[in-house]
């Protein structure tokens, strides 16, 4: 039996207009910082000491390459991550980061909720309860922690006056 004859090397995506992701590590942090807000630091966790290195790619690689793509709105890639994430399942922590992320960039809570409600004849009604189950208790932890920071700024203006 003879050897498949060799083929040349095709260029990764040329056709349609796709451009190749780029890496930009500064564009990523600047990024997650905008999609996670102040808690961006905590969003990967104690991961680094756990695995150094590895934020760092997850943020270098995804929200500063494929991120960074044009062809889609910020808006419409995270729906895109809502609804695969919650068609994937078993990955709440990373779904209700997401959850947060939408609502930063303007998804109403009544968006994310229909994204997971249109999903139920695709990925199965348990995931797409699966999703809205996470969504809001996401919901009540965002509304509790504007609460408690309206709050606590009252408190401060009123010492301030006193």
């Amino acid at each position: 039996m003879s050897p498949a004859p060799a083929r040349a090397a095709t260029p990764a995506c040329t056709g349609a207009g796709l451009a190749q992701a780029p890496l930009d590590r500064e564009a990523g942090h600047a990024l997650l910082a905008d999609l996670a807000g102040p808690g961006a630091a905590a969003t990967l966790g104690g991961l680094d000491a756990l695995a150094p290195g590895f934020p760092d790619w997850i943020v270098t690689s995804l929200f500063g390459g494929t991120y960074q793509r044009p062809g889609l709105a910020l808006r419409d890639r995270q729906v895109a991550n809502l609804a695969a994430l919650t068609a994937l399942g078993g990955v709440e922590p990373q779904l209700a980061d997401h959850v947060r992320y939408s609502r930063r960039i303007g998804l109403t809570e009544a968006e994310i909720t229909e994204v997971m409600v249109h999903l139920a004849p695709y990925v199965g009604l348990p995931k797409a309860l699966a999703g809205l189950r996470v969504a809001t208790a996401t919901f009540a932890e965002v509304t509790e922690a504007a609460e408690s920071t309206e709050s606590t700024e009252a408190t401060e203006a009123t010492e301030a006056e006193a």
